[in-house]
């Protein structure tokens, strides 16, 4: 199958490498020439170029651009493609981006894959990225069941598990374990460095490992995808964070009060819990 890739950074790299992997001949569309070459390089694509014409022989294109930058490049990606070609792709949020696209192209499926790094660029791009992650599928009511059978075998040869829902489910679900994440990790950054005492702030840097490497791992990656998170999850990722300050509020209260037995009975709570979520 012919399969193009808008946007060759991390996703649209490491969908390449598998892709390729399982026999698809990839065509790579990216802003950069140096981008191209580098895709080529690396095995990513067969074939790159900026002149986004070139997935014009293209039977299924997945969008990896930027959140902001997925419905404009939509726009200028139809002028080149029949129209029984189907696209999808891979932004973090749902709702506005099937809201905006669907009622343009009937075989539209949005998508997002739930992998990433905290590396950004196509030389960041790896084998195997998807393998056992979600890869979430929001179709609508009138999305053609022949265009979702396309995406769902691509989405298994790249070993991932499969989830369908709504583009409105979708976005509520991800500002809990993936949007708020990011916003909560910041923000721990941040108040490290408020600590005013430099030799107290030079300690804390050289004693951080592994446990604030993983809790702010989320919160010290790419910019532009935390704010294109808020600007387009704005009321889901608002809610959660008002529910967060609520828990946090809690735990401030039970540690004032000097409450250990029942700030004790939250965290015990929390570790029976989060298994449900993680392994």
């Amino acid at each position: 199958m012919n399969i193009g890739i808008l946007g060759l950074g991390l996703i649209g790299g490491s969908l390449g490498l598998d892709l390729r992997s399982q026999g698809h001949h990839v065509l790579g569309v990216s802003r950069r020439e140096s981008t191209c070459d580098k895709a080529v390089a690396l095995g990513s694509v067969d074939q790159a170029s900026v002149d986004i014409s070139l997935l014009t022989a293209a039977e299924v294109v997945f969008i990896c651009t930027p959140i902001g930058l997925i419905i404009p490049t939509f726009e200028q990606l139809i002028a080149h493609l029949p129209s029984n070609t189907v696209i999808t792709d891979v932004g973090s949020v749902k709702t506005p981006i099937v809201k905006a696209i669907a009622p343009l192209w009937d075989n539209f499926i949005g998508g997002h894959p739930m992998a990433g790094r905290t590396d950004s660029g196509i030389e960041a791009a790896i084998p195997n990225l998807f393998e056992k992650k979600p890869y979430v599928l929001t179709p609508t009511a009138t999305t053609p069941a022949a265009a979702i059978t396309v995406v769902e075998k691509i989405v298994r040869e790249l070993g991932a598990t499969l989830y369908h829902c709504s583009p409105e489910e979708h976005d509520r679900a991800v500002s809990w374990i993936s949007h708020l994440p990011v916003m909560v990790s910041a923000s721990l950054i941040a108040a490290c460095m408020s600590e005013t005492d430099s030799n107290v702030l030079e300690l804390a840097q050289k004693f951080a490992s592994s446990g604030f490497r993983d809790t702010s791992r989320v919160g010290g990656g790419n910019p532009e995808l935390g704010v294109m998170m808020a600007q387009y999850n704005r009321q889901a990722l608002l809610n959660s964070l008002q529910q967060y300050r609520h828990n946090l509020d809690e735990l401030i209260s039970l540690i004032e009060q000097e409450n250990w037995t029942a700030l004790e009975q939250q965290l015990q709570s929390n570790h029976k819990v989060r298994p449900e979520f993680v392994e």
